[in-house]
């Protein structure tokens, strides 16, 4: 059996090391750290510096911007997962009193709800969190810019609200909730609301000039959990990985599939990227990605994900703009998935099978569209078109004998095997579609009937 080397080939690595130098001396940034997960584990980290000989590691903090979206949404995911709110509570539920409360908290979390970008009065980035000391000051007179639920419009207040959200639950500050739940868990000593030293310093670059000026450095109040956190290279592949894999301390990885999954229509003139729950997805053609993108002044970021390949990478450089780190990030990662591409895992015979169960595999009929039925060895099924597109799912099997839809068109549907009274095999069932052996088996019950003259050609008295 062949396994997938564990270190990077050193043509990989070189070429990783070549497009952060480009990042780099392009971006004019003071300094980038990256680093590149495969399967779990960093394999690769790397650094430049504008200062010869003093290039930064991985264990150095930087600000990472709206990346801590991400880590307030699992943290909304968990109370859902406790059974202590539902993604579909209007606000108010949880929250009373705030100007938002009919938004609810899967719209919050997508960016649907309709809420304004950003909070009234000075930029909060660069401003003191005591100007907006409380959460009217956060949304404003008139907080809502579209319909609730009509469409995608980042909304850094409606971050700030799932944060106090999460503090109302559980009746501590939101700070704490996030150390405890999910930086000790997963071991993210270097993640952080404030920073802890070494840690970078924030710098504005001349556009037209190669000079800097540093950012200033605010505290952010109750945007904090939109925007706050400090953390480093090493921990945000910790993190990374989690978000791929799961970790039952934190959530599952259930819970993590439906973060990834879209959650909001489409921004116009978005083509090819969308919001899931706390976290931006990106369709580039090749792969898809899922992470985030972050920025606050002095300093970027970008964290991406692959699950097809098995692959994270993530970027953090100390400048305000020019080094466009969410795609520096993405293109580390497209460059060990094209080098060196994912290992397919060996396939094995299942240990055992019910003979019941083989005898629903091979071909079957929605009308006469051709359906292929397999099982798969988690002992769900898959079911799609015959060599075309269409409508294609895999579905879980139930206690009960049925299955259940996972993703596509028959999500959360229901498939049925329908049996005779002398138990032999008649249809399947799925959502009130009829699929058949033969097309338009005049046996089965086709919804509409079957013409008892059957089939016949043109000479036949059509």
């Amino acid at each position: 059996m062949t396994s997938a080397p564990e270190e990077l080939l050193p043509a990989t690595r070189r070429a990783l090391l070549h497009r952060i130098a480009v990042a780099q001396s392009e971006g004019r940034a003071p300094s980038v750290v990256a680093a590149v997960v495969r399967d779990g584990r960093t394999v690769w980290e790397g650094a430049r510096s504008s200062v010869d000989g003093h290039a930064p590691d991985g264990d150095v903090q930087y600000r990472i911007g709206s990346i801590t979206k991400t880590f307030t949404a699992v943290l909304v995911m968990r109370l859902r997962d406790e059974g202590l709110l539902d993604l579909s509570d209007p606000l108010e539920k949880h929250l009373p009193g705030t100007a938002a409360g009919e938004v609810t908290i899967a719209q919050l979390l997508a960016h649907s709800g309709g809420l304004a970008a950003e909070s009234p009065g000075e930029w909060w980035e660069r401003s003191a969190g005591t100007l907006r000391p409380a959460l009217a000051d956060v949304l404003g007179e008139e907080p809502f810019k579209h319909v609730p639920g009509r469409v995608h419009h980042y909304s850094n207040p409606g971050y700030t609200l799932l944060g106090s959200l999460v503090a109302a639950v559980r009746g501590r500050p939101w700070a704490e909730v996030l150390r405890a739940e999910v930086l000790e868990p997963l071991g993210l000593d270097r993640t952080s609301v404030l920073p802890q030293a070494p840690h970078a310093g924030g710098w504005a670059v001349h556009p037209w000039a190669d000079v800097m000026m540093p950012e200033p450095l605010e505290d952010l109040g109750l945007m904090a959990p939109a925007g706050v956190l400090w953390s480093t290279t090493r921990d945000l592949a910790v993190f990374a990985a989690f978000l791929l894999a799961g970790d039952d301390r934190v959530l599952g990885a259930s819970s993590l599939r439906e973060m990834r999954a879209p959650g909001a229509p489409p921004e116009p003139g978005g083509a090819g990227s969308g919001y899931g729950f706390g976290l931006q997805i990106l369709n580039t053609g090749n792969r898809l990605l899922v992470g985030h993108s972050g920025s606050l002044p002095g300093f970027v970021a970008g964290l991406w994900t692959s699950e097809a390949d098995g692959l994270a990478a993530v970027v953090v450089a100390n400048c305000t703009s020019g080094l466009p780190a969410s795609t520096a990030a993405a293109d580390l990662l497209a460059i060990v998935a094209e080098a060196e591409p994912r290992f397919p895992e060996p396939w094995r015979p299942v240990s055992a099978v019910a003979p019941e169960l083989l005898e629903l595999t091979g071909p079957w009929y929605w009308g006469t569209s051709p359906q292929l039925l397999r099982l798969t060895a988690d002992g769900g099924v898959e079911l799609g078109p015959v060599g075309a597109a269409g409508r294609r799912s895999r579905l879980r099997a139930e206690p009960d004998g049925t299955w259940t839809g996972l993703d596509g068109y028959y999500a959360g549907e229901t498939l049925r095997a329908v049996r005779r009274p002398d138990g032999s095999l008649s249809h399947l069932d799925l959502g009130s579609f009829v699929f058949t052996r033969t097309p338009y088996d005049p046996a089965a019950p086709v919804p509409g009937g079957v013409d008892p003259r059957g089939w016949r050609g043109t000479d036949q008295g059509l």
